[in-house]
């Protein structure tokens, strides 16, 4: 046998199922409906209790700045125009706040002298004059103001309506009306307030600011006195600072001086150049003055040309006379005088070019000389000078804060003159008899909504706390087992007790879900039908014997010879149930006392036979355990086709267990919305602990007509099926 192929896993919790709680919330509906109904009266009785409300509406216009009356350039303290969509949001804002201050509030309580109006304050119902004076006493007016002013301003205008509520309709367009006058007086005074404060202010600064205007005009006087300075820098008619006469004298030498040393350069190149022709040139010779350009003009020249002219002539004498003849000594010594007296032009020349040089050289250095003393007398002078243009803008600085300040201090004597304001009233407040609360419709809606989810809420609740195993999903699903079906309750009737109604109404919905469950069993083994059937539960009155006795009479509707074996033996019923005797039985046969014949006994169905219990035994585990039993088993299995034990239940003994080893299976039966779901977790854990082979479950007792049974499938197939022709037979 394998006993493994049928064991049952662990199953997990199911996740959420949405049609379960709509099932849920229809199978409670009357609950559900109750729930709501006591929330709808008791609402509606506190709705009918609460005090009539009465609300009055003065609008008004606010605008960003009260009325010119002035020249557009005289400013008022507050009125600061404003332009753009988020500052306007952010001053109406704030005006809604001022309107519910309790600035506003306590004047509308000391213009009306609400402080002693005992009807204002709700303590003229107490008739003790000593309790009402401590009432009125405790009580906060300005408080009870301000909780019923409520501000609503209007999309896209600068209208705004001011709500107030009251029990008393007359008292509520009042109140309205005065919280409107008062926060106009309270802007007012504000305004008032602050040029009265700022005009303070400019007065106590405009005297200090004359003060430090007049000693300002004073240090710069003095400090012309002792700086000894009669013309500085001023501003030229560009706006630029006109140099002083130090820094004039300074830009001069400079100009002066890079002449000076742009000659000097010129002279010391020429320097350097007649000096470099001379060390070049051989010792003596004066061809080297050829490169200079004075050589090549007036005198220096005609000079040379002389010196050119001799040397040809004592050539030319040299062809014809020797060095020594008289001729020849002659032109030499006239040769030797012009050739120095080119010399010496030339060294003339030279000395002159260093003495131009020296001269520049001193010049320069006289020039640098006034450089430095012209760079030290602009410095001191502009060190002055800035210490007195510090002088001169801080006068200037004074002399134009005085001035804007007494202009400013002569603006706000005529702004705070005027009593113009930005708020006007464009509808006053009138007596509405029509109360807004309490609205009696609105209140009935709202607590058929709040019952209608409280009901929802509670049976929602049930459902979740509710452990049993009520339906197929919760045998498939949570338990893990095989569902073969699914039993009504049997109710006995006129014609017998309710073990047999499925034999007294064979056509009746409860035969056909019975005959279900036979299919069922079938079709989980064609080919090794179930011989021997072991039927328990997870605990006691779940109808386990009902189900042995009814699926017994169907399955010997088809023919099979069908046993069912009494092996309950602490609570047997088997034989009250087809009025048998149960003098002999199960364990009479099993401790050899009787015969298999006389043992079982025939029914009124054809085809099924019981085995009674017999004598309750002391031991009835260890009968069960003993080989007479299943030697009593083996015999009966090949006399019936079909052999069902009724066992007692899983959770107090351990029959079950025991039988389950010795049979083709246990067939666990729960009672719809009683067994628990741990109960049956145990017990299946018992079965497969001994590695039992679990066929599957059966939920008993399911009632059809509620939506958590009716809505299951096999349920929807057998209503009402039937029920015609069973009613011809019962009645022919």
């Amino acid at each position: 046998m394998e006993e493994t192929s049928h064991e049952a896993p662990e199953a997990p919790e199911p996740s959420l199922d949405v049609m379960q709680y709509v099932h849920a919330v229809w199978r409670r509906k009357w609950l559900i409906l109750g729930v709501m109904a006591v929330v709808m009266l008791v609402g509606l009785f506190h709705t009918l209790r609460q005090p009539k409300i009465y609300t009055a509406n003065t609008s008004l216009i606010i605008d960003v700045a009260a009325p010119r009356v002035l020249d557009t350039e005289v400013k008022e303290v507050m009125g600061d125009e404003r332009g753009n969509y988020w500052a306007n949001k952010e001053y109406y804002q704030t005006q809604s706040e001022v309107i519910t201050s309790r600035a506003v509030a306590s004047r509308v309580v000391d213009r009306l002298g609400l402080r002693n109006d005992a009807a204002f304050l709700g303590v003229a119902g107490i008739q003790d004059e000593e309790a009402r004076k401590k009432a009125m006493a405790a009580a906060d007016p300005v408080a009870m103001v301000r909780s019923r002013i409520t501000v609503i301003p209007s999309a896209n205008s600068r209208v705004v309506r001011i709500a107030v509520e009251d029990v008393d309709p007359k008292r509520a367009a009042l109140l309205a009306n005065e919280v409107a006058d008062a926060y106009i007086a309270e802007n007012l005074s504000l305004r008032l307030k602050t040029t009265e404060g700022a005009s303070v202010w400019l007065e106590e600064r405009m005297g200090e600011l004359g003060s430090r205007a007049g000693t300002s005009e004073l240090d710069l006087y003095k400090f012309k006195r002792s700086a000894d300075v009669l013309s500085m820098s001023v501003p030229g008619k560009d706006g630029q600072q006109q140099p002083s006469t130090a820094k004039l004298a300074y830009d001069s030498f400079m100009t002066e001086l890079i002449a000076v040393r742009t000659k000097m350069a010129a002279l010391q190149a020429r320097v350097d150049a007649i000096r470099q022709l001379r060390k070049n040139a051989s010792p003596g010779a004066e061809h080297w003055a050829e490169g200079l350009s004075e050589a090549n003009e007036g005198a220096l020249r005609d000079l040379r040309d002389k010196v050119l002219e001799q040397r040809t002539r004592c050539v030319e004498l040299s062809e014809r006379y020797l060095p020594e003849h008289p001729k020849m000594q002659e032109c030499q010594g006239k040769l030797d005088v012009l050739q120095q007296e080119l010399r010496r032009s030339l060294e003339n020349l030279v000395k002159g070019a260093e003495t131009a040089l020296a001269a520049v050289k001193a010049n320069e250095r006289t020039l640098l000389e006034r450089v430095e003393q012209a760079k030290t007398e602009a410095f001191a002078l502009t060190e002055k000078e800035i210490a007195y243009q510090k002088l001169r803008r801080e006068a200037e600085n004074d002399q134009r804060l005085y001035e804007m300040v007494l202009k400013r201090f002569k603006e706000l004597e005529l702004s705070g003159q005027l009593r113009t304001s930005n708020v006007r009233v464009l509808d006053a407040a009138l007596p509405n008899p029509v109360p807004v609360r309490p609205n009696t419709r609105s209140a009935f809606m709202l607590f058929f909504l709040l019952g209608l989810m409280g009901g929802v809420a509670v049976a929602l609740g049930l459902e979740l706390l509710d452990a049993s195993v009520a339906s197929r999903a919760d045998v498939e699903e949570r338990l893990g087992l095989a569902f073969i079906g699914a039993m009504p309750p049997l109710k006995p009737d006129d014609g017998g007790p309710a073990d047999l109604y499925i034999h007294r109404h064979p056509r009746s919905q409860a035969a056909e879900m019975c005959r279900a469950i036979r299919t069922n069993l079938l079709f989980m083994s064609p080919d090794k039908p179930f011989r021997t059937v072991v039927v328990s539960s997870a605990g006691p009155s779940e109808g386990k014997s009902t189900v042995v006795i009814n699926l017994g009479m169907v399955m010997a509707q088809t023919g099979s010879r069908v046993l069912l074996m009494d092996t309950d033996m602490r609570r047997p019923r088997l034989h009250r149930a087809f009025g048998v005797p149960d003098d002999m039985g199960v364990s009479s046969l099993v401790v050899g006392e009787g015969s298999l014949e006389g043992a079982i006994k025939s029914t009124d169905v054809p085809n099924l036979f019981v085995l009674p219990c017999g004598p309750l035994p002391p031991n009835p585990a260890e009968l069960l355990h003993t080989r007479a039993f299943s030697e009593l088993l083996g015999k009966l299995r090949e006399r019936f086709d079909c052999v069902l034990l009724d066992s007692p239940p899983l959770g107090p003994v351990s029959d079950a267990l025991v039988l389950s080893k010795q049979t083709d299976g246990i067939l666990l039966v729960l009672k719809a919305g009683v067994t628990q779901r741990e109960q049956a977790k145990r017990a299946i854990r018992s079965l497969r602990d001994v590695k039992a082979r679990v066929i599957g479950a059966l939920l008993n007792h399911v009632d059809l007509k509620g939506g958590r049974y009716g809505a299951e499938s096999y349920g929807n197939g057998y209503r009402g099926y039937g029920n015609e022709r069973d009613e011809q037979r019962s009645a022919s």
